[in-house]
């Protein structure tokens, strides 16, 4: 009886429908970051008219904090959050599809945690387990034909839908945020150091380039399937540990996280930089 067609699927629906047009738009003519930004914002426009909104901010340390669904500051500062969020996981997800298997790869171990924490008893939220269930079939046919070497693409299009679908619901009847940002510390980690590299390089942060860390990682002598697995088996391990922590749990893991995926982006930057001025010298 609760799976009805309410003002959440709507929105879902319709902004799937913006994504997959912009997707297919980008696909055949590639647009100008302040284009994809310009839809990005009217899709969290979209969001927040049908009722998708960030109103409860989980402080680990203490109660939850409660936005006012009243007064202009309040409904400002929950689209603000709405926003940073869409932006932030449309574009890591976006800038995942760079080698065979790997945006299919993190992207169904995210569907799947949503669906399982859904169904915990705490959360008891069906109809967005059987969404995130659908997701993770969806990309599950996917994957099988985007696996090394690729017989499919995804695109802008898949890609961008694939990351709207997972912050949406990260969103919808109750906020989900704190475990897909968890389980998707790796790909937002990455996209955090390569916007930092391209600020200090003094070019556009939407500028594409080899500065990722699957890049980076092939050109160390990594083949395609080892970093798919690579980025599998770490958002697997990462997946569980959200599953099975509370607030306090999750912050201190992302946290430990961050400074381990860091850590070893800085490892992997020097290691690179090494191999190319001892390329340099040959």
């Amino acid at each position: 009886r609760h799976l009805v067609v309410s003002r959440e699927i709507m929105a879902l629906l319709f902004g799937s429908a913006v994504v997959g047009l912009v997707g297919i738009w980008d696909d055949f003519q590639e647009l100008s970051f302040k284009t994809q930004g310009f839809f990005q914002v009217i899709l969290t426009v979209l969001l927040f008219v049908f009722g998708i909104r960030i109103t409860t901010i989980k402080n680990p340390f203490g109660e939850v904090i409660v936005l006012p669904e009243q007064g202009v500051l309040p409904l400002l500062a929950g689209f603000i959050l709405l926003l940073l969020w869409m932006s932030l996981v449309l574009n890591a997800v976006n800038w995942l599809d760079g080698l065979d298997g790997l945006l299919g790869s993190v992207t169904i171990i995210t569907f799947l945690t949503i669906f399982f924490l859904s169904l915990k008893p705490e959360v008891n939220q069906p109809p967005v387990a059987l969404l995130a269930l659908i997701g993770a079939g969806v990309t599950a046919g996917f994957l099988f034909f985007n696996l090394h070497p690729a017989r499919i693409l995804a695109g802008t299009s898949g890609a961008l839908f694939l990351g709207f679908l997972i912050a949406a619901l990260s969103v919808i009847a109750g906020t989900k945020i704190a475990t897909s940002l968890l389980v998707l510390a790796l790909p937002i980690a990455d996209a955090i150091w390569v916007i930092g590299e391209r600020l200090r390089a003094g070019v556009s942060i939407f500028q594409a380039d080899q500065r990722h860390l699957h890049y980076r990682l092939r050109n160390l002598g990594w083949r395609e399937s080892q970093i798919t697995w690579f980025f599998s088996l770490l958002t697997g391990i990462i997946a569980v540990i959200a599953l099975s922590t509370q607030a306090l749990g999750k912050f201190f893991a992302l946290l430990l996280v961050l400074a381990l995926v860091f850590s070893f982006l800085l490892f992997v930057a020097q290691k690179t930089k090494h191999r190319e001025v001892t390329d340099l010298k040959i």
